[in-house]
């Protein structure tokens, strides 16, 4: 007796792991990569996504914008996440691997330059920026900003930037530096957007730059001013889609070719009022204006 009931709860368990098989293999996977900067929203994209559409699954992970457009180059994922626009280096690689980008524009964020809470500074221009960042630059010190900073041993400014396969990294130095001028030695890059604001937060001396949906009421958010004849401007969502705001810039996500099937219905989803109130509950500017419930 006990024999039979062990073979039927066996044949029961089999039957169950058959289902669960056919279940998981009657999904659709969609694989989703890229920029740090947009990880939070895609991944919230993902979780209601799935409420939606139970049938597809969207599997997402960062590494940054480099890394998200070298797995679309090689194949490997339907979707890259990235924080600035693809090189032409990188679309011609893509199109020798018989594939043919497609940018698809998901969102705006504001670049917000942090300081430590007890840092007097109100504001900073583009100009000090690039003195402060850029290769030869003359701005070491906060006191060449007129300033002593509480707890900042010798005022010396420490630089907080990002590892060079970061979107963030390639849009700070096009928009601040400029394509041709290369960051000073000695900064200190950060793997991820949260790693610089953390940093940031426990170090009087540092100054760092990350996507607005990383600010904390630990660190302060600077304004910025495009020179030195132009007001500061608050980062925020409004400002970013108006682009007052010196630093703002477009978030992309790029398919390997025209999309369709599920992935063409998600990214139209991402597109909808529902996708752009996500991403803008996550902190970030929509394409659009929308209406989004409360």
């Amino acid at each position: 007796m006990k024999l039979k009931s062990f073979a039927s709860a066996a044949i029961l368990a089999s039957i169950m792991q058959l289902l669960a098989v056919q279940d998981a293999s009657a999904r659709t996977m969609i694989q989703n990569k890229g920029s740090d900067t947009l990880v939070n929203v895609a991944q919230a994209w993902a979780e209601a996504y799935q409420k939606v559409k139970p049938e597809v699954a969207v599997a997402v992970t960062g590494g940054g914008s480099g890394t998200g457009i070298a797995a679309m180059i090689n194949g490997t994922v339907d979707l890259a996440n990235s924080s600035r626009a693809m090189k032409d280096k990188e679309i011609d690689a893509a199109k020798k691997n018989g594939h043919t980008p497609i940018e698809h524009l998901v969102g705006y964020d504001a670049l917000a330059i942090f300081v430590h809470k007890d840092n007097p500074i109100k504001s900073i221009s583009i100009a000090q920026l690039a003195e402060i960042y850029g290769d030869g630059g003359k701005i070491d010190n906060w006191s060449k900003l007129g300033l002593t900073v509480p707890g900042c041993k010798n005022n010396q400014i420490i630089v907080v930037s990002r590892q060079n396969n970061s979107g963030t990294y390639v849009y700070f130095q096009e928009a601040v530096l400029g394509e041709k001028r290369d960051f000073r030695l000695g900064t200190k890059d950060m793997h991820g957007s949260k790693d610089v604001v953390d940093l940031v937060e426990k170090t009087p001396c540092a100054i760092g730059y990350s996507g607005l949906a990383y600010d904390s009421p630990l660190v302060k958010k600077l304004p910025v001013s495009k020179d030195d004849n132009s007001p500061a401007v608050e980062a925020n969502m409004d400002n970013a889609v108006k682009k007052t705001y010196p630093v703002a810039r477009p978030l992309f996500m790029y398919t390997k070719g025209e999309p369709a099937g599920e992935v063409k219905t998600y990214l139209d989803w991402i597109k909808s009022d529902t996708g752009q109130c996500i991403i803008m509950d996550k902190g970030y500017a929509p394409v659009r204006p929308v209406t989004c419930k409360k």
